[in-house]
């Protein structure tokens, strides 16, 4: 089976440090540069000098994130190496000489050895990247990369205004496929206008380079704050989701779906509001030959894809986001994805086997109410006829949990399988000639083959007196 998958697991608990006992980073101290030597020539000349491998062109939130995902220092080295280069900045910008980069501190500083700060240009260098421009926007500096593409900060000259410019990658740009996809993206994210979703300005190609032109979003990412170890309050949660759920209700209205609803892909901006990013997986539900060609392929993120999705159905509709909702209230409030596998294939395979439970979130987390469980499991239905019917319901109870309610819909639908299971074990001890506690496994299997055979001979009976009936009308009109 095809997959289009992220197989790297998300961090559970706090980020790797190097223990307490580390030492705290040394004082940085550089030599004056004389203020009559600091032309544009010169100091050009200097960075060439004092920064062979380009360590000043790596952006310090990638850098960050990093060096916290492979446990080479803490936050607080990190912090403390920060504050120290903002000095020898101010420092330097008097002397109009070159400040050293983030991590030529963090080296200076003994928190990284040289080797890996060398290790750490080749995952997030940008050594070799081809300079381009955009008519209309100055490129500020890189501020990251996906699976297809690089994402720039820019200045839109025409207003002023600073944006996020996202540039398809060269080796893709080779593919028609891959620019198709790339374009489609820009197109669909056009087609979408809502407070919570990442809009899309303009779009185009310069130089075979093929981009679009996006807002600029200043904030964190929910996965940003996981890795960190963060475990969110219920109504913070609830009020960040239901703003998700509210992007997903507009997406729905113009007959989209996501696809690909995750933790990596809610944005908290700095001003408090909440951004649904990266429209690279949506498509129209009611296009039915991209959904033909994209038949028995697993399209999305293995912690968070619908039972739906592994299996490669062509059906899939927003109920899928739901459930990709779902798991990623799921991880917020307990600090665990929904499912854990050895492999991208065991995770996923647990999504979709109906006797793998999936354990309530207010029983990992003991603190949260017994209605966001059952918002969860009702998002997170194995079959989704159990689950909410479209964003409006899960936007109903959402708002009820919020107020410290409890939820309509999930409470009546938990309700009516208790009663349907209720009714099934009723029945069971009603057809149970003996009596007591309903039939046993053995009985059902007899009882069974006797209606299987009652069955089979009133079908043959209803043959033969078929077949009786068209031979007595054939002789009578013979005679």
């Amino acid at each position: 089976m095809a997959t289009s998958v992220e197989s790297n697991p998300p961090a559970k608990g706090t980020p790797p440090t190097s223990g307490p006992s580390s030492p705290p980073p040394a004082p940085v101290s550089q030599p004056p540069v004389k203020a009559a030597t600091a032309t544009p020539a010169a100091k050009s000349d200097a960075k060439a000098r004092s920064d062979p491998k380009g360590l000043s062109a790596i952006n310090d939130t990638n850098l960050e994130r990093t060096i916290i995902r492979r446990g080479l220092a803490t936050l607080e080295e990190i912090n403390h190496c920060k504050a120290q280069r903002s000095k020898i900045a101010a420092a330097k910008e008097k002397e109009q000489a070159i400040a050293p980069s983030l991590l030529e501190v963090l080296v200076a500083a003994k928190a990284l050895t040289a080797s890996q700060a060398r290790r750490i240009v080749q995952e997030v260098g940008t050594d070799g990247e081809k300079k381009f421009e955009v008519p209309g926007y100055q490129i500020l500096e890189r501020i990251g990369k996906g699976s297809m593409g690089l994402v720039y900060k820019a200045k839109q000259a025409s207003v002023n205004r600073v944006v996020a410019v996202k540039v398809l990658l060269d080796a893709l740009a080779q593919n028609k496929e891959f620019i198709k996809r790339f374009r489609r993206e820009a197109e669909i994210a056009a087609k979408l206008s809502h407070n919570n979703i990442v809009g899309v300005i303009d779009a185009g190609e310069v130089a075979n380079h093929h981009y679009f032109v996006m807002e600029y979003i200043e904030g964190e990412t929910i996965k940003d704050l996981l890795e960190k170890g963060k475990i969110f309050d219920e109504k913070v949660a609830l009020k960040i989701v239901l703003a998700v759920a509210e992007a997903l209700a507009h997406a729905h209205t113009r007959g989209l779906i996501h696809r690909d609803v995750k933790p990596e892909n809610v944005i908290l901006t700095k001003d408090g509001n909440v951004k649904l990013a990266d429209l690279g997986l949506a498509r129209p539900t009611a296009d039915e030959k991209w959904a033909m060609s994209e038949a028995g392929m697993a399209i999305g993120t293995p912690y968070y894809i619908s039972p739906e999705q592994v299996r490669g159905q062509v059906d899939v509709d927003i109920r899928a986001d739901i459930y990709g909702l779902g798991a990623t209230l799921y991880h917020m409030v307990t600090g665990q994805v929904p499912y854990t596998g050895e492999t991208p294939n065991d995770v996923m395979k647990k999504h979709v086997d109906k006797n793998v439970i999936l354990t309530p979130p207010d029983h990992l987390n003991t603190r949260l109410s017994s209605g966001i469980g059952e918002v969860v499991e009702t998002m997170m239905a194995k079959n989704r006829e159990n689950r909410y019917r479209n964003p409006e319901d899960l936007i109903l109870d959402l708002k009820c949990l919020v107020q410290g309610e409890t939820p309509m819909i999930a409470a009546k639908k938990s309700d009516s399988l208790a009663n349907l299971a209720e009714g099934d074990l009723e029945e069971g001890v009603a057809g149970h000639s003996g009596g007591g506690g309903g039939a046993s496994e053995t009985e059902k299997q007899a009882m069974a083959a006797i209606v299987n055979s009652r069955s089979t001979v009133i079908a043959v009976l209803a043959i033969l007196l078929g077949v009786s009936a068209v031979t007595n009308v054939l002789f009578f009109m013979i005679k």
